[in-house]
């Protein structure tokens, strides 16, 4: 019977250790000198200060300096449009024409009429010449060839008065022909053939892109450090700079309705597909200034605060040590750090989201 309980004593204790070993709270202790968890392989980027623009973004229009609206100078029917809207014009060439007749025959009437003074006054010369003849001779008082000299010299005024209704008619029938009056690219054309237009019609626009700007209103708080020469930087849609132009002019005064002030940059660079009257994001360089940066992927926001990890060395090897951040403004890529950094920090810039403080990494 002894021997009966003590097999089950043994058989109790063996499997009692074997649980021991299987829950991990008790059992074989790892040997001395076991590896800790691996190195994770990250990018490390050494804080260097570099240059950064302090620059503020602005919606602009884009405005031509040879930006014409072209209106008849003559009321009228539309007989014929020579040009279509897109088409490149040079100054001179014809855009429409308005029906002439009326003042065809306001011509033709002016001229008969100058016809007759022309006779009278061919009259009035060969008279002036045969009374002095007579005076001369005794034939006639001087107080006839006076009258006489009365009538030429009135209808030598009248010639001259009716001369110069001929130009002005002559003129007037030219306004029917409605020209360019600049070079340019035709826009679009609000009228048609068989239009009644007048003189306050638009008939359409005529725009040079040889001298375009862009207008930016800038708010009263950076009108101090508005100054001709700071350059203005066009984007893209996707913030990419594609032209870059001086300011050219900044307004006097500020406008009263937005209490903002009008600065202007000439296109001398610009992309091809630039249009008048577009809207174009525009963004002015105030000044450069040494600071640093990190990029945006290697910055965590965890309640409102903004942290990043640093590589530090220890004992056995770098560290991933989390460090709090101040950021400003976004640059390109890059956040701008304005506390909580300094040059010579080396930065973890990949895998960060994997990352606990203190854990062992590897660049």
């Amino acid at each position: 019977m002894s021997n009966y309980f003590s097999a089950r004593a043994l058989v109790a204790l063996a499997f009692g250790a074997t649980l021991a070993c299987s829950d991990g709270t008790k059992g074989t202790a790892p040997p001395p000198g076991a590896a800790g968890p691996p190195a994770a392989a990250v990018s490390i980027q050494t804080v260097e200060p570099k240059p950064i623009e302090r620059a503020s973004e602005f919606i602009a229009t884009v405005k031509s300096l040879n930006s014409t609206t072209i209106q008849p100078q003559v009321d009228g029917r539309v007989t014929r449009i020579f040009v279509k809207s897109g088409d490149h014009v040079r100054a001179g060439s014809p855009l429409l024409q308005i029906d002439p007749e009326k003042q065809v025959a306001t011509v033709r009437n002016t001229e008969s009429q100058r016809a007759a003074r022309q006779a009278d006054l061919q009259y009035w010369k060969g008279q002036v010449e045969r009374l002095r003849s007579l005076l001369a001779a005794g034939a006639i008082s001087k107080n006839e060839l006076d009258t006489a000299q009365h009538s030429l010299e009135t209808a030598q005024a009248n010639l001259a008065a009716l001369d110069a209704q001929v130009r002005e008619d002559q003129v007037q029938l030219q306004y029917h022909r409605v020209t360019a009056p600049t070079s340019g690219i035709v826009g679009d054309i609000a009228v048609r053939e068989g239009d009644r237009v007048t003189t306050s019609t638009q008939i359409t626009t005529i725009d040079d892109k040889q001298g375009l700007e862009v207008y930016l209103q800038i708010p009263l708080t950076r009108a101090p450090e508005l100054r001709v020469g700071l350059p203005v930087q066009l984007l893209d849609g996707e913030g990419k700079v594609i032209a870059t132009n001086p300011i050219s002019f900044v307004a006097p005064r500020v406008d009263d309705a937005t209490q903002t002030v009008l600065a202007k940059a000439s296109l001398r660079n610009m992309p091809p597909a630039m249009r008048v009257q577009q809207f174009v994001r525009a963004r002015i360089v105030w000044r450069n200034e040494p600071g640093i940066t990190v990029p945006i992927v290697s910055v965590l926001r965890i309640g409102g605060q903004y942290f990043c990890f640093v590589a530090e060395p220890s004992d056995k090897g770098l560290v991933a040590k989390q460090r709090p951040l101040e950021v400003g403004e976004i640059v390109g890529n890059d956040y701008v750090v304005t506390g909580g950094l300094k040059a010579g920090d080396r930065v973890i810039v990949s895998g960060v989201q994997k990352l606990a403080d203190g854990a062992p990494v590897r660049g």
